[in-house]
């Protein structure tokens, strides 16, 4: 499903990650985890075209990431950061916004739909009348996750997304992932998100510095 095949990402002609090798099958759920500032977020940025490799390949379904694929990449997957962008006013607006251009109108989801989503992430209904603008780091990353579900994506890109959540809600986001058996591919350093996870990616210094099964001390 997502494989680095000795990636290197440089900026101002410094590496940022530096030959990144691993393999996540499809209907994994991984995390990368590490100290601040070891690459963690530009691994996941990559996939997603916000880096170009100056050396190595990123492949997404058996195909090289690139000009010529990546927009079908990014109909594939949500990629959701630690502060996400609703692009829209209000909470309605922004989970229906998608569902605006021509390739999903016919797609738009049912109020009954909405709901149960929302009810899923611990999120009342009258969440859909307030401005994005007032509304949680949380609650937006929540937001983010139910557009993408609506959408029905598959492959999620999750950046510290239990990060700016209670205990509660955290759970709540947890055990609908476990339940829909998307492919998972996150940064973290939450013990309680490890619990979903099953492969474990540790970052150093901008390489790869161990692949398991276990987490071992979270970082």
């Amino acid at each position: 499903m997502i494989r680095f095949d000795t990636v290197t990402v440089e900026y101002d002609g410094r590496p940022i990650i530096r030959d990144i090798s691993f393999h996540i099958p499809k209907g994994d759920a991984a995390v990368i985890h590490g100290r601040s500032g070891s690459g963690k977020t530009t691994i996941l940025t990559t996939i997603v075209g916000m880096h170009v490799p100056s050396a190595g390949t990123v492949f997404f379904n058996g195909r090289a990431v690139d000009s010529t694929t990546i927009s079908e990449v990014r109909r594939s997957v949500a990629f959701i950061g630690q502060e996400p962008v609703l692009g829209a006013q209000r909470i309605r607006e922004a989970l229906l916004l998608p569902f605006t251009y021509r390739a999903n109108r016919n797609a738009t989801p049912e109020e009954t739909m909405i709901g149960e989503i929302l009810h899923k992430l611990r999120l009342e209904d009258d969440i859909l009348d307030r401005e994005t603008a007032v509304v949680s780091g949380g609650e937006k990353q929540r937001v983010a996750i139910a557009r993408a579900l609506l959408l029905g994506k598959k492959v999620f890109l999750l950046d510290e997304v239990t990060s700016a959540l209670d205990a509660e809600s955290k759970q709540a986001v947890i055990r609908l992932f476990r339940e829909e058996g998307h492919t998972i591919f996150s940064v973290s350093h939450d013990p309680d998100w490890f619990e979903l996870c099953s492969t474990f990616i540790r970052v150093e210094e901008g390489t790869v510095a161990d692949v398991s099964d276990s987490p071992g001390t979270p970082e």
